[in-house]
C-alpha cells in the first residue's frame, strides 16, 4: 500500500485538472444530511469512485461525490457523503479526503452526524455540538509510521473540536432560536445498534450520544493543524430501561427533519468564519 504523501501525488493532479479551487474551508456531511449540499453554488463535482485512491461511499444516503464552490462567500469543499470502518475500510483510507483537503488548502474542517441519543436531557431532532469524543472504534488512523510532514508523532488532543467556532455554532443558534446541546460523542465499531447494556457502559463512562463515524477524521484533521467544529444530529432515544427497536428509515427520517436547522448553523458559520 502506497504511503500518503505518495497517494496525494496521484489524487491531487487529477483534481487540479477539474479545478483549480483553493479552499479554506472543508465540509464532512454525514447520514441523511446531504442538502447542506444545495446551499452551495457548485463549480465542479467529482465522483469519488473516480478521485484515485479514494474509497467509495456504500451507505445509504451518501451520494459519493466531491464538490467544490463557494458557500456564504467563501471557497469551500464538501464531502457529500463519508467513509465508515464498519464498510471494511482502514482507518487511514477513511481520513485519506482529510489529507486531501489539507493539502488543498482547507484550516477549517466541519463535519455533520447521525447520532444516537443516551443523555435524558436530549430529544430526537435536536442538534448536539460536540465538545469531546470518547474513541472506541478499536483502531486510530495515526497507528503506524508518522510522516512528520503531515502532523506531529503525538497530536495534543487537548481542544478535539476548536473552543472559538463551538462558541461562534452556539452564538448563531441562539440567534435563530434553535435548541443546541453541548456533549460528548462516543464513536463505536458498529454496524449493528447498541445492547441496552452497552448503552449503560457508554453513558456510565460519559458520554451523550453514540454513533460510528467523525472521531477518525476529527483525530486526522487535528494531526494535520486544522481547526475542527462538530455537529451531531440526534436521530433516536438510546435509553436501555426503555430501549426500543430503531428503524434506519426512521433515522434518516429524523436526521432529514433536523436538517434545515443544521443547514442554517453550519451556513452561517462558514458566512462569519
Amino acid at each position: 500500500m502506497k504511503n500518503i504523501r505518495q497517494q496525494l501525488a496521484e489524487t491531487l493532479p487529477y483534481i487540479r485538472k477539474h479545478t483549480d479551487a483553493a479552499p479554506q474551508i472543508g465540509i464532512i456531511l454525514g447520514t441523511g444530511l446531504g442538502g447542506l449540499a444545495k446551499e452551495i453554488d457548485v463549480q465542479t463535482s467529482l465522483d469519488y469512485n473516480e478521485i484515485p485512491h479514494f474509497p467509495v461511499s456504500t451507505v445509504e444516503t451518501h451520494a459519493g461525490k466531491l464538490l467544490f464552490g463557494q458557500l456564504g462567500g467563501k471557497s469551500i469543499v464538501a464531502m457529500q457523503g463519508r467513509f465508515h470502518f464498519y464498510e471494511g475500510y482502514s482507518m487511514k483510507q477513511i481520513t485519506y479526503p482529510v489529507r486531501v483537503m489539507k493539502a488543498l488548502g482547507v484550516e477549517t474542517l466541519l463535519i455533520s452526524n447521525a447520532c444516537g441519543g443516551m443523555n435524558p436531557f436530549y430529544r430526537p431532532g435536536e442538534l448536539m455540538i460536540m465538545d469531546d469524543h470518547i474513541n472506541l472504534i478499536g483502531d486510530n488512523p495515526l497507528i503506524g509510521v508518522n510522516d512528520d510532514d503531515l502532523g506531529p508523532r503525538f497530536p495534543d488532543m487537548s481542544e478535539p473540536y476548536n473552543r472559538e467556532l463551538i462558541s461562534l455554532a452556539e452564538q448563531i443558534a441562539l440567534e435563530k432560536g434553535i435548541k443546541t446541546q453541548r456533549g460528548v460523542y462516543v464513536a463505536v465499531a458498529g454496524p449493528n445498534l447498541e445492547t441496552r447494556a452497552e448503552y449503560r457502559f457508554l453513558r456510565a463512562i460519559g458520554a451523550d450520544v453514540v454513533g460510528m463515524s467523525t472521531i477518525p477524521e476529527c483525530v486526522a484533521a487535528n494531526h494535520a493543524g486544522m481547526r475542527v467544529l462538530g455537529i451531531s444530529v440526534i436521530t433516536d432515544e438510546c435509553y436501555p430501561d426503555a430501549l426500543k427497536p430503531a428503524k434506519i428509515e426512521d433515522i434518516i427520517a429524523t436526521a432529514g427533519k433536523a436538517e434545515p436547522n443544521l443547514t442554517y448553523i453550519m451556513k452561517t458559520v462558514v458566512e462569519r468564519l
